[in-house]
């Protein structure tokens, strides 16, 4: 039986660093890029000029193209690997549909507008069956994949089948993968670790110390499960690598955009000149606004998500926000 032709969408360096994984189990690969400039310029220079330039391809294995019809009738499985703010723009083109499909996210964020994670979205504006999508989380940051660092994914999907096919596509000698039915838990854990990694971020803007940020992160670690268990409520371990490995990951680490982004905005910064610096996007910041909605909705305890929403959102002091949340954590 023939390997299933794997397509990959996206030319950021989560992306990229995929397609590096991929490389490493597959003959080719299809692979979507936003504009002829990038495709050329991989094809002609062997590597991604923009993100982890380290990382060098076999023009060979890669067939590359800026059509998404053309990306998505040519693969049997798909892996969606933009900005969640770019996602809506990456398929507005798309006439063929999923039908046969399945789809795969590697994208740690709410679509705009729609306030829905990428399985929600998929669902309602392209008829994607749940049985027919997965999700990639982790502790992983691309940076360490472009280095060979030895790394940890989930793939999370209802198809246990198709679950097994992503993460043996994944796996090489520098990624370990393991599988599991937790698509919902899995996909809004990997949001909500975002905002989560801005309030660490926050505070060691502010000043706080690494006794406060453990103290935060396992307060994080809580609020994390209880929103989770309300929109999902299914037996999950919060101390698995897909849900605290990652969240520990992208509050402390120096690669966390996340973290960057609150660790500006603690410093002084305001919002839209921390976003108009950065050259990557936080998905943190976007998540929040639909998260917090989402928490009002369930009537859930979030001090953290509520303490971000109302610095990013309303205006407030950092300081004086995160003086009145440290009367809350324990």
């Amino acid at each position: 039986m023939s390997k299933p032709k794997v397509g990959l969408v996206g030319g950021g360096s989560w992306a990229t660093a995929i397609a590096k994984m991929l490389c490493r189990n597959h003959e080719t690969i299809n692979w979507w890029v936003r504009d002829e400039y990038l495709k050329g310029a991989i094809e002609k220079h062997r590597h991604n000029p923009n993100y982890l330039s380290s990382v060098e391809f076999n023009p060979q294995q890669l067939n590359l193209t800026t059509d998404i019809n053309e990306l998505v009738s040519n693969s049997d499985w798909i892996i969606l690997a933009v900005p969640s703010i770019h996602l809506e723009s990456c398929l507005k083109n798309l006439t063929v549909g999923f039908d046969g499909k399945f789809v795969v996210s590697a994208i740690k964020g709410i679509v705009p507008v729609h306030y829905k994670i990428v399985g929600e979205y998929l669902h309602d504006e392209f008829n994607l069956e749940f049985e027919n999508f997965g999700v990639i989380s982790g502790p992983c940051h691309a940076e360490e994949v472009a280095l060979e660092r030895l790394s940890y994914l989930t793939i999370a999907a209802q198809n246990q089948e198709k679950a097994e096919m992503t993460a043996g596509g994944l796996a090489c000698t520098f990624i370990k993968t393991k599988i599991s039915k937790d698509i919902f838990g899995t996909e809004y854990a990997a949001v909500l670790k975002n905002i989560y990694a801005i309030a660490a971020g926050i505070a060691h803007g502010l000043g706080y110390g690494d006794n406060f940020q453990a103290v935060l992160m396992s307060n994080a670690t809580r609020e994390m499960n209880r929103i989770t268990q309300h929109i999902s409520p299914i037996k999950r371990d919060v101390k698995e690598s897909a849900y605290l490995g990652d969240l520990l990951v992208t509050g402390y680490s120096n690669f966390s955009r996340n973290r960057m982004f609150g660790n500006m905005i603690g410093k002084g910064y305001t919002v839209k000149s921390a976003i108009l610096e950065m050259n990557m996007v936080a998905e943190g910041y976007y998540a929040t606004k639909s998260v917090y909605q989402l928490k009002k909705v369930l009537e859930v305890k979030a001090p953290i998500l509520s303490a971000v929403f109302k610095i990013l959102y309303e205006d407030k002091h950092p300081k004086k926000v995160f003086k009145r949340l440290a009367n809350k954590l324990n």
